[in-house]
């Protein structure tokens, strides 16, 4: 029987890459005392009044088919929510609704790339960007984030690997899985490389309102000189704490809405409107449980960082939003893999290798900030104690 390419396209890189979250998964079925940090869901529930929204929306026959755009309560709720942010007008005609971030970005890439051009995106990424890149045909090219650079990409950097091939420059910010947050002179240096080539930016800001105190949030769509050629996508999953309602959109040009709404149609004919009903509630004001995770995570990261510090030789790269850490690992001797089964097997902590996300990553291991905070200490112990054993038996 024959295949299609796209499926040699993306062999290897789906759940491959998180071998050591099911390692854990299965240890715990089996009764094993495992603290997982490895996947980023929220420390909290979804908010009882979004719940009760979308009940009492179903409850009212919102279970109908929707638009190919997406409702328009929710697309006007998107349409005021980003004109507020970038002080111009953003109409409804410029938003698409989709199920998720994930699928958002699938199609906007779908809608620019294609096979033969490139799509250059920063390494380490989230562990899903080179099979949505690669689905369409196109090639991810690596740019490297240096941890000199506090891991945020540099408009020198993309340039130097820029081709002829050349589409799309992916950003996401803040970032996963370093907790980077690219500046107006990073976005306003990066415009200018993409002005210049003629090229596409595609903004993934899902942890927008995950941003540490005394850090600011910038987006390319909000410089109005790349408004056109940037395309943002962004859901309710993490500053909402609801992920499992899978509540996206695409926010570009009204002409690139236009473009990419047959493709889009194609997939899903729009979102649920009992959804959409209560995302539009959701984003009409601050998320009532985002100010309380931004405080949670980043006082975990801080405790992490300052506990590794004092009494092991690792070192932890402190980030300015999002749900997790880095933790460089390389004074061990282990390559990450090799310490994050170690560290599993051993002290019952199950962290994600740094090479999952990319070969920057090499020698780091990222770890969520989401478990609760007797749990995170307790990790940070088996952590501490499983450096400590390392050391004992390198002296032996």
């Amino acid at each position: 029987m024959r295949y299609a390419p796209i499926l040699d396209r993306l062999s290897g890189l789906g759940g491959a890459k998180w071998d050591v979250h099911f390692a854990a998964v299965e240890m715990k079925r089996k009764g094993r005392d495992v603290i997982d940090l490895t996947i980023g869901n929220p420390d909290v529930p979804a908010p009882a009044a979004l719940i009760d929204r979308a009940a009492e929306a179903m409850r009212a026959g919102r279970t109908e088919y929707s638009t190919g755009r997406g409702e328009e309560t929710l697309r006007a709720a998107l349409a005021a929510r980003y004109a507020r942010r970038t002080g111009r007008p953003v109409g409804m005609d410029q938003v698409l609704c989709f199920p998720g971030t994930q699928t958002a970005l699938y199609t906007v890439i779908m809608g620019v790339a294609e096979p033969g051009t490139e799509v250059l995106v920063g390494d380490p990424m989230y562990a899903t960007y080179e099979g949505v890149i690669r689905a369409s045909g196109a090639v991810p090219v690596p740019v490297p984030l240096r941890s000199e650079n506090g891991f945020r990409i540099a408009a020198a950097d993309i340039a130097a690997r820029i081709t002829g091939r050349s589409r799309a420059i992916l950003l996401n910010t803040p970032h996963n899985p370093t907790g980077a947050v690219l500046t107006t002179e990073d976005i306003d240096a990066i415009g200018a490389v993409a002005k210049a080539h003629d090229l596409w930016i595609l903004s993934d800001e899902v942890y927008e309102e995950l941003v540490f105190d005394g850090v600011a949030f910038v987006s390319p769509f909000d410089r109005t000189a790349l408004a056109d050629r940037t395309v943002c996508v962004a859901s309710i999953s993490k500053s909402h704490a609801a992920p499992g309602f899978r509540s996206g959109w695409s926010v570009s040009s009204a002409d690139f809405a236009e473009r990419l709404l047959p493709l889009s149609e194609t997939m899903l004919f729009g979102n649920q409107p009992f959804i959409a009903d209560m995302t539009a509630n959701a984003i009409a004001e601050p998320s009532a449980v985002a100010a309380g995770m931004r405080t949670r995570f980043a006082a975990r990261a801080k405790y992490l960082d300052e506990r590794l510090a004092q009494e092991t030789a690792l070192r932890v790269h402190r980030p300015e939003a999002g749900m997790f850490a880095l933790i460089d690992v390389t004074a061990t001797g282990q390559g990450d893999r090799d310490y994050a089964f170690g560290l599993l097997n051993e002290s019952g902590v199950a962290v994600m290798p740094g090479s999952a996300f990319g070969g920057t990553l090499k020698g780091w291991v990222r770890v969520a900030l989401t478990v609760d905070d007797s749990r995170f200490r307790a990790a940070c112990d088996r952590i501490v104690a499983h450096a400590a054993g390392m050391a004992e038996g390198e002296r032996a």
